[in-house]
């Protein structure tokens, strides 16, 4: 859903709405508030997730759970089996005969930036829920809901532009990222390769504005450390093969993960489970995983720093990465709330080091650092779930501080996500888009496609005849050059378009056809005011037709469109939007 602000906009003086809109600067302040709040966001999400986390597994105060050890057995049982019920019991009673809520790239994508703040809040307590439960979700979706949704309130209340609507929602996304994991760079380049779709000028200072911010916010109010990484030399050029390589086995582990979430979804689909029981057997499979080991719990964020410096055999690190796919796709897959953003983080830890284990088995002294290997799988095991080549680049950038190491890892990422497309074609998030039967391959804008239907470009003023109108009276009714087509009708319905010119050529035979039925064509062929404009010009080269007479699905002639209004519209609708992104005015 995607409803409007309240009447409270009216509260917001003229004036100022109309200054919002004219200034440049105006939108990097919004974008400013929009990364502070997007800041406070992230550290209430991880006050809570915590606080949760403490309370139900009895685990130390600022603890993480994916790396604590001792917890007793039946908490970790009882813990995501009743959070699971739970969770599918409040989500039952709250989103009964709702639809789906919109997600940031689908806001860009077919809504011009709308999201419903309403919808926006219940996905972010239903993904702190479901992670602070200990299922192995991220809390990402969370907090870009969270910040993406508060975004767009803004944005709707001061009325910005279409644009501008859509560059503040992939500021509160980016400044949500950039908070968690206190990785500024990182976010900005998340909200413009993941939820603006593009690197535009324009969006260079506000998307920088919201996450810088951001990330200040979080470190005046709520500092967090992290373990200190291994000191790692720099790559040779001797290890480029290898490491893309490793790019290209975390993408066919990527795909896996994908495949498998989709397929365990699809199982408890077709179970006789009712769906708010599904979380709790979820849980229950989660939870018997996390008896050999905690890092399943959750997101793993604290289980990503310490396998990238921790040493392990093959058989640990190749056990620990089955046991957290299998993990991540269950929870997933049973309907638990989160992403996979968190968890192929982790995921490409472990499968970095089995990889570092495995090929020096093979070649004994090729492998010179295995922490090495694990942050290059890192970034390309999360490029290959979730996207953004240049986001997990410079996640590794800001982690590790070394220029040198992180071209290593834009090769390993670059050859993830270029596996990725050619083999399977979506993210996590377009797949799933995909399975609901939507065509969406990223946040592009193409809302505003579907929103320039034939019904708004038709005309509604038919030149038209009866199809049983004789040949004279129609040429006298129509003389040459009056008009450019004429739709024959049939008792009020469509029967087919006629040809002006056909009406003189037939006048000329030595036997012309005493009515229209005659010189009917397309009698089959017709457009409908629902179809984006996109369909119609299909339509029209298939046709092979300059103009198409619209109907109804019942056959009731509506109207006509020509192909050149339509192409002229589609060009000059294209030119606005280039021009948004560039900041240019195109004639």
């Amino acid at each position: 859903m995607t409803s409007d602000p309240t009447s409270g906009s009216e509260t917001i003086p003229q004036r100022l709405r109309r200054l919002m809109r004219a200034s440049e600067l105006s939108v990097v302040a919004l974008a400013a508030v929009v990364g502070v709040l997007a800041g406070l966001v992230v550290i209430a999400m991880n006050a809570g997730w915590q606080m949760l986390h403490e309370l139900i597994f009895r685990i130390p105060a600022g603890a993480h759970l994916s790396v604590t050890t001792g917890i007793p057995p039946a908490l970790v049982l009882l813990g995501p089996t009743l959070g699971g019920l739970l969770f599918g019991l409040a989500s039952w009673w709250v989103l009964r005969g709702s639809a789906a809520p919109v997600d940031p790239i689908e806001a860009n994508a077919l809504h011009g930036g709308r999201m419903s703040l309403k919808d926006s809040f219940i996905v972010t307590v239903q993904t702190l829920f479901s992670s602070g439960v200990g299922a192995s979700v991220g809390m990402e979706a969370g907090y870009t809901q969270a910040g993406s949704g508060l975004a767009s309130f803004l944005g709707r209340i001061f009325r910005v532009r279409r644009a501008d609507l859509r560059l503040l929602v992939s500021c509160g996304a980016g400044a949500a990222i950039g908070a968690a994991f206190n990785a500024p760079l990182m976010g900005a380049f998340y909200g413009f390769e993941l939820i603006l779709g593009t690197y535009a000028i324009p969006a260079f200072v506000p998307m920088m504005t919201a996450s810088f911010t951001a990330a200040l916010t979080r470190q005046v109010l709520a500092p967090e450390g992290h373990p200190p990484l291994p000191a790692l030399d720099a790559p040779s050029l001797s290890d480029l093969p290898a490491v893309l390589l490793l790019g290209v086995a975390c993408a066919l582990v990527g795909i896996v993960v994908m495949r498998g979430a989709t397929l365990v979804e699809a199982g408890f689909r077709r179970s006789a489970l009712p769906a708010f029981l599904r979380p709790a057997v979820g849980g229950l499979i989660v939870g018997m995983l996390a008896l050999w080991s905690p890092a399943v719990l959750s997101a793993g964020h604290g289980a990503v720093y310490y396998y990238v410096a921790a040493d392990g055999t093959l058989a640990l690190a190749g056990l620990l990465l089955v046991a957290k796919v299998a993990a991540s796709s269950v929870s997933i897959g049973s309907g638990f709330r989160g992403g996979l953003f968190f968890a192929s983080l982790l995921m490409g830890v472990l499968a970095g080091r089995v990889y570092a284990a495995g090929l020096e088995m093979l070649l004994p002294g090729m492998v010179f650092s295995h922490a090495f290997y694990a942050l290059i799988g890192m970034s390309a095991l999360a490029v290959a779930v979730v996207g953004g080549p240049m986001t997990m680049t410079l996640l590794a950038l800001e982690m590790t501080g070394d220029l040198s190491l992180t071209l290593a890892v834009l090769a390993g990422a670059a050859a993830a996500s270029l596996v990725t497309r050619r083999l399977f074609g979506f993210s996590f998030t377009t797949w799933r888009f995909h399975l609901r039967g939507e065509n969406i391959r990223g946040a592009h804008d193409i809302g505003w496609l579907r929103e320039l239907t034939v019904g708004s470009l038709m005309r509604r003023e038919v030149p038209q005849l009866d199809i049983d109108t004789p040949l004279a009276e129609a040429r006298r009714r129509y003389p040459p050059g009056s008009t450019s087509y004429l739709v024959a009708t049939e008792h009020d319905l469509y029967a087919g378009m006629v040809s002006p010119a056909a009406l003189y050529d037939a006048g000329e035979a030595e036997a012309p056809p005493p009515n229209l039925r005659g010189l009917l064509r397309l009698t089959q062929t017709s457009l409908h005011p629902e179809m984006t404009i996109r369909e119609a010009l299909d339509r029209f080269g298939n046709a092979e037709a300059d103009a198409l007479a619209v109907t109804t699905r019942q056959g009731q002639l509506v109207g006509v469109l020509s192909e050149a209004h339509a192409v002229k519209r589609y060009s000059d609708e294209m030119g606005r939007r280039l021009g948004e992104l560039t900041g240019e005015k195109l004639d």
